[in-house]
Formats: C-alpha cells, sequence, structure tokens
C-alpha cells in the first residue's frame, strides 16, 4: 500500500470544530492535513444565519465558514478535498487515513471532526423524489420553492428554525411533526408561532409521513400522513386509522443526525447513539484519536461546543505528540491517555492561547480535570 504523505496530524472534517483545530495546530507549526469531501464550513453551509456565536450578531452561515476557513489558512493550514471511508492503525501506533479516490495519509495522531449526515424518513417516494422535491436542506433549495406550499418534518431546533426560514419564499410552510409539542429550544418556537400568526405557516400536530407523492418528471405533488398518538410511558409512537393528503411541492426533512463514526476501525467507545465517548481532554479510547464537535458524545452541539472541543483537543494531541516521541525515542510503550494532571497540559493551555507564561499573566494555571 502507498502512503501518499505523513503528517504530524490529521483532521477529518472541515465544519466549525475541524477548522478551528486547523487555526490551532497551524499557530502551533504541526505539519497538518485537513481532509473533508465537500467545502469548508460543514453545517455552517446549510445555516442562513449565526445569532449564538459570542460577538457575531446574526452573521451568515456561509460568510462565518469563509471567515473561518481564512483564518486558519492564514496560520498555514489548508483543507484538501477527499471522501475518508475507513481510519485504522497499524502496527507501529500510527493512523492510515484512507480515501474514497484510493489515496492513503498518515500520521500518529487524528482528530476526529466528521460530523454527521440527516436521518431520512425511510418511506416510499423519499429517494425517489430527493432534488425532486424532497431536501434536507433549506438554505440550499429553499429559493426553488418561492410562492409554494411546502413542508417540514421534524420538531426538533433544525426543524424549527428552517421552517420559519423557508417562509421567506414558501406562500405557506406547513410543519408535521409527530408529537403534540416541540422539542425546540424556546426562542425558535416562538419565532415560528410569530409566522403561523401572520398565517404564513401551521402546524401538524401528531402526525406522522406515510408516503411522499409526486410525479418522476414533475416531481412532489402531495404528502400523505397518517395520525398517531405518543405512549406517555414508553415515547413509542402508535399509528392511527386516520390518514389525510398535503397537497405540497416540497419537502424539508429535518429528523435527526447520524454521527460519522463507522470511518473508525478500530473500535473507540461511544454512546447508544453512535457518538464518540472522549474524556476532558478529548481523547477517546483509541490511542491517539481524538475527537471534537457533533461527533463527540456531549449535552449540546453547538458552534461554540464544537470551537471548544477543537481547541482542547489540539492542546492534547500535541502534548501526546510530544509523550510519543520521548517514549518511543526510549524503546517503550506511550501512555494512554496520559496523566490527567500533567502540567505540561497546563502549561501549554496558558502559553499558547495568551501568549505570555503564567507567572508573566500572574494567573494560577487551572487544574486539569
Amino acid at each position: 500500500m502507498e502512503i501518499e504523505s505523513e503528517h504530524e496530524m490529521i483532521i477529518v472534517g472541515a465544519g466549525p470544530a475541524g477548522l478551528c483545530a486547523a487555526l490551532y495546530a497551524g499557530r502551533s507549526e504541526l505539519d497538518t492535513l485537513v481532509l473533508d469531501k465537500d467545502m469548508p464550513g460543514g453545517q455552517l453551509l446549510l445555516t442562513d444565519t449565526v445569532d449564538d456565536y459570542p460577538g457575531l450578531e446574526d452573521v451568515g452561515g456561509m460568510e462565518l465558514a469563509r471567515a473561518m476557513t481564512d483564518h486558519a489558512e492564514k496560520f498555514g493550514v489548508g483543507v484538501a478535498r477527499g471522501e475518508v471511508t475507513s481510519i485504522e492503525r497499524d502496527e507501529d501506533r500510527r493512523f492510515l487515513v484512507h480515501t474514497a479516490d484510493g489515496e492513503t495519509y498518515r500520521s500518529p495522531v487524528v482528530i476526529m471532526t466528521a460530523g454527521g449526515s440527516y436521518r431520512t424518513l425511510g418511506v416510499p417516494g423519499e429517494d425517489e423524489y430527493r432534488g425532486k422535491g424532497v431536501s434536507y436542506c433549506a438554505i440550499c433549495d429553499g429559493a426553488f420553492f418561492k410562492g409554494e406550499h411546502i413542508a417540514v418534518v421534524g420538531g426538533g431546533d433544525s426543524a424549527v428554525e428552517e421552517a420559519t426560514f423557508l417562509t421567506r419564499y414558501a406562500s405557506k410552510v406547513t410543519v408535521v411533526h409527530r408529537r403534540d409539542h416541540f422539542t425546540a429550544q424556546a426562542v425558535l418556537e416562538d419565532r415560528l408561532m410569530d409566522k403561523v400568526e401572520e398565517d404564513e405557516a401551521e402546524i401538524v400536530w401528531n402526525h406522522v409521513v406515510e408516503e411522499i407523492e409526486g410525479d418522476p418528471e414533475t416531481g412532489v405533488s402531495g404528502l400523505r400522513l397518517r395520525k398517531v398518538k405518543t405512549d406517555p410511558e414508553t415515547g413509542d409512537v402508535i399509528e392511527l386509522d386516520e390518514t389525510r393528503e398535503l397537497p405540497v411541492t416540497g419537502v424539508f426533512i429535518f429528523i435527526g443526525f447520524v454521527p460519522n463514526t463507522g470511518i473508525v476501525g478500530e473500535h473507540a467507545e461511544h454512546d447508544d447513539a453512535g457518538y464518540i465517548i472522549t474524556d476532558s481532554h478529548m481523547r477517546s479510547s483509541t490511542p491517539g484519536l481524538f475527537v471534537a464537535g457533533d461527533v463527540r458524545s456531549q449535552l449540546v452541539r453547538q458552534i461554540t461546543t464544537a470551537v471548544g472541543d477543537a481547541t482542547t483537543a489540539v492542546f492534547a494531541a500535541e502534548e501526546y505528540l510530544q509523550e510519543l516521541r520521548e517514549a518511543e525515542a526510549e524503546g517503550e510503550e506511550p501512555h494512554w491517555p496520559p496523566a490527567e494532571d500533567s502540567p505540561e497540559f497546563e502549561a501549554q493551555v496558558e502559553v499558547r492561547s495568551g501568549e505570555m507564561s503564567p507567572e508573566e499573566t500572574g494567573r494560577t494555571p487551572a487544574t486539569a480535570s
């Protein structure tokens, strides 16, 4: 097997977490390769407006993605196009990162920031009309439905936010949700309800999509919905006999997110939903594999948590690289994970984040956890 190139660090994924990791890796002058199958930005490219990033009010998602990319490139780290299909470790404790075009890259450290993909409904017509009225990206496809009646499926943050966004194009947006209440943040729900009051949107509670109907030539023409009820104790959705037709020309599906953890060949401990579990230094159970962003098991998945994860991951990875070099020079096995109370880690955080030593700033280094 031919190795395309070797690096000190490989970052898989170029969303907010990957771009932030690239920024800090560049500042530390680490030989770093960033791989992503698409253009840099990740989920930011699917977001119309970002209003929860400190210091930036109502910045466009694509605008923020471009700014983050430019910032990383300022420190010499660019993003290479490549769809990573698998990651494995060789006998020398190095990762082999394989891409869909047959190239293989090698590194002792991988920072996994690969995010995930949208869940599908799995109903008849979904695959057939994908790109012909079925979409998973409001900002990508919303303008194609100007003046038309469209549906949004889901009840979480993404569904509610994108439904509100789509009202700027559609004559009406109908939100179809299997429950009798949303699980989205209150501020997002309030914005959508304002649109309901203005008759730009409506909610169909306690229904699921049974089939997406249409014509192979003209695309989506409607949805067949089935009424359901949710068992209050188990949360199971129980289908009822009542069905109805909803005439729409487009349907936007936002029902969840599947983490891209399947590319990691060696088992890394994960939670029940498939998100990789890490410690406070973003270390997975696989030596040398660090995880940041949406692919990591955590309470919330926001841009702010993604960049925070990535910052920690790079500092911890740099510490691991140093310990790996020292251990291999002595013919020893590197310890994984490194000691939690490592003073070297604390010093790196202080010096590199502030460009000054703890003594110079007068601050006491925080205790590692």
